[in-house]
């Protein structure tokens, strides 16, 4: 609503002109809820976005998944090159690009957040950010299927189905028995879509499904302690990025050689898992070419020039690099290779 005043947000909102004031600023004693519901209506009247003042055309670009927690998504090497082949793109179309820290969340004054269109990465089911972003009109683009699409909603990404099939695939032919899967711990569409086919596969294979939940903190691995133990498992396929190293770590303190004894893929774009002894197989999901489709895909719907984009999924192919910790023969000999 143009001209939308304090007065028209505390009318509707039903509370005072001053709890209005407190909630949109972060100040003042409210409960959560109360602060909560002040900024959806204020977003949802679109209070405070005609107050902006642009100096320049800016898209922005926020990591939902675990949107709150105070964690540095930048020290992931797949956000880490996203995110810099998305300012690259961002600046050859004549735009700037604000990376928001992950502790945006549900009580970041999203209505006044000054862009023109908003990249979401891994957004999860019920976020709070997506929400007000769409409450506000703004146009988007993401990365990963949304959890509840919209006529019209663009995304970017890859098919993860064919890739967790051609990952298990590949250690089965490696001679794996029991492949355990290392994934579990987002609640968005990347973890959920990988979970599924990995459990559609040990259906259709006759495998005992062993799901491992990553721990971002657990670097030295005792999450497979029992596992390992135990030897319940002869192949890890792991899903984010830290969790190849937490395997090395684990299976080193087990005594369980790489690949002899335990079969090992990594879904990472990080390049010191190609100069591990032995080089670990990596799962690349090619996050440049995401963010340069992503981009180009948002200022396509932003730039009456731009042809519009078609809505749906835009698909990158993944690439699987089999290196010698995932290469050994159904006889147990170890193929050259790495």
């Amino acid at each position: 609503m143009p001209g939308t005043t304090l007065a028209d947000v505390a009318r509707a909102a039903e509370v005072s002109t001053a709890t209005v004031s407190h909630a949109l600023n972060g100040t003042g004693r409210l409960s959560d809820s109360t602060r909560r519901r002040v900024r959806e209506v204020a977003t949802s009247l679109g209070y405070g976005s005609q107050r902006a003042t642009r100096t320049g055309k800016t898209l922005g670009v926020a990591v939902t998944t675990y949107a709150g927690s105070a964690w540095n998504f930048l020290d992931v090497p797949y956000f880490a090159r996203l995110l810099t082949a998305a300012t690259a793109t961002a600046h050859a179309h004549g735009y700037a690009l604000t990376i928001l820290p992950a502790t945006c969340g549900a009580e970041t004054p999203w209505h006044t957040l000054t862009v023109d269109g908003m990249l979401l990465l891994d957004s999860p089911t019920d976020d709070p950010v997506l929400r007000a972003l769409r409450a506000r009109g703004i146009p988007l683009v993401f990365d990963g299927r949304p959890v509840d699409p919209k006529p019209g909603d663009i995304w970017v990404d890859n098919d993860h189905t064919a890739t967790t099939r051609e990952v298990l695939g590949h250690l089965a032919a490696s001679g794996a028995q029991g492949i355990a899967l290392h994934a579990g711990y987002g609640d968005e569409h990347y973890t959920r879509t990988v979970t599924r086919a990995y459990h559609q596969w040990c259906h259709e294979h006759a495998r005992t499904p062993l799901v491992l939940t990553f721990d971002p903190y657990d670097t030295s691995g005792h999450g497979f302690d029992a596992v390992f133990t135990a030897r319940a498992c002869d192949a890890v396929y792991t899903v984010y990025d830290p969790g190849g190293r937490q395997v090395l770590a684990s299976a080193a303190r087990h005594g369980l050689r790489i690949p002899d004894d335990l079969l090992l893929v990594c879904a990472s774009e990080d390049q010191t898992y190609a100069e591990n002894d032995p080089p670990v197989s990596t799962v690349s999901l090619h996050p440049a070419t995401i963010a340069e489709t992503a981009v180009t895909a948002l200022v396509s719907r932003l730039s009456p020039t731009f042809p519009p984009p078609r809505p749906g999924p835009l698909t990158i192919p993944a690439l699987l690099h089999p290196r010698r910790s995932s290469l050994r023969s159904p006889s147990g000999e170890t193929r050259p290779g790495g």
